[in-house]
Order: C-alpha cells, then structure tokens, then sequence
C-alpha cells in the first residue's frame, strides 16, 4: 500500500484533542486520522431519499405546489 502526504487544517482544540487520543492509544497523530476516516468511509451512505409515506395520500386538489408558502407557513389558527 503506497502512503500519500496531504495537509489538514485543525483548530487548535482539535489538534489538542487529536495529540492526546493518540497518546493514550500509543499510535501517531496519522494512524489515528488514517482510522477514523476509514471508520467514517465505511459507514452506509445516507440514501437522502423521498420519506415511504410520499406520495401515499391525496389530497383532492392539483394546485398544492403552486400554493406551498400558503400551506406551510399560514396560521394555524387563523
């Protein structure tokens, strides 16, 4: 496996953070960054998808996204 350099701007609480869990884990700086983006890549991507309740319904009408504002932001108790 070939290793690249890169650069990683870090607030200084950060760092601060990162130096001392590497420390207690007894490995670098970059074995631990190399691990948590590992971790972070291999997590499920969200799917960002429409909610299974879409398009479930209707309402009767065909002007709904024409009259969005007025739906979403009318009073309630008016």
């Amino acid at each position: 496996m070939s290793m690249r350099r890169t650069s990683l701007f870090l607030d200084d609480n950060l760092l601060t953070a990162l130096r001392r869990a590497a420390r207690r884990e007894g490995v670098s700086v970059a074995s631990l960054i190399r691990e948590a983006v590992t971790t972070y890549l291999a997590r499920p991507a969200p799917t960002g998808g429409v909610p299974t309740i879409a398009g479930r319904f209707a309402s009767g009408r065909n002007d709904t996204a024409e009259r969005t504002d007025e739906l979403l932001w009318r009073d309630p108790h008016a």
